[in-house]
This record gives C-alpha cells, structure tokens and sequence, in this order.
C-alpha cells in the first residue's frame, strides 16, 4: 500500500524507508514471455537443459525483467502526495545489476525516498533508491536510483 504524504510533510519524508514488499516469484512462464516481448532468447534465459551446465544451474531472469519488477512493486513502496492523479517515469540515475535471479527464486523490493522537489506547481520530481532482495541470498539482484514525477492536483 502506497505511503501518502501532505505537501507539508514531504521533508519529514526524505529519506523514508517503506517496509519492504511482498515476495514475487520468477516463473519459467516469466522469463520466457519477457523473453518474447524483448526478442532476447539467449539460453541462459530459455533453455533449461543448457542452463543446468553453467555457474547458475538453472536459468536465470534477464536483469531487464528484475528491473521491470519495479513497476509491480512500486504499488507497495511508493510515496505518494495527497492530491496524486497521474505518475511519469522519468528514468534512472543509476541501475547496477549485481546478482542473478535464477529461476524459481523469490524477489521483493526495498525502497528509501532520497528526495522530493516541485519542479512545477503541482509536479513534483521523486527520486527513490530500490533494491530487490533475492530470498536467501546476501547479495541484491539489483540496486537501482528512480525517478519518477507526480502530478498533483
């Protein structure tokens, strides 16, 4: 569940660091279907005899997926501004992939707001640190730095 926010709060918010999210599992089903979206069949990613003879043993997700992941989590960890009508996402200052997620393992994000500006009257600029958390495992699948805008009546 989003964390709203007054506009007269958001200072009390930077640095907020939302409870991290439910876990998600990556399925085969997952990978295979990112895999045709992006046409990137790479057999890590789709060929699960092959897969079992590498470092892995198994297949993994494309990072791009992992990153992609955000998206669903974002409806757990974000911040939003009472008033919000309409989110835009504005990119990444920085993404570092650092551990694969092979498949079958479970995933869940870890969000802290690094700051908050009104760029414009009723827009303002999120700048969120996200890292997925593979279960199990003491290295992060990614570490990511979002930026995101709101639109806020």
């Amino acid at each position: 569940m989003p964390t709203v926010i007054n506009r007269n709060d958001i200072e009390n918010y930077i640095g907020f660091q939302a409870e991290p999210t439910s876990w998600f599992q990556i399925t085969q089903d997952q990978i295979n279907q990112f895999a045709d979206c992006t046409l990137d069949h790479q057999f890590i990613h789709v060929d699960e005899q092959k897969a079992k003879a590498t470092p892995f043993g198994s297949t993994i997700a494309h990072g791009f997926l992992s990153l992609s992941m955000l998206s669903h989590f974002a409806e757990e960890f974000s911040v939003m501004i009472d008033g919000f009508y309409m989110g835009l996402n504005a990119g990444f200052d920085k993404v570092r992939f650092l551990q694969p997620v092979t498949v079958n393992s479970r995933i869940r994000a870890h969000a802290k707001t690094l700051s908050i500006e009104e760029k414009k009257p009723g827009q303002f600029r999120l700048s969120t640190e996200v890292t997925i958390e593979i279960e199990g495992v003491d290295t992060p699948a990614l570490v990511a730095e979002w930026i995101s805008v709101q639109m806020v009546k």
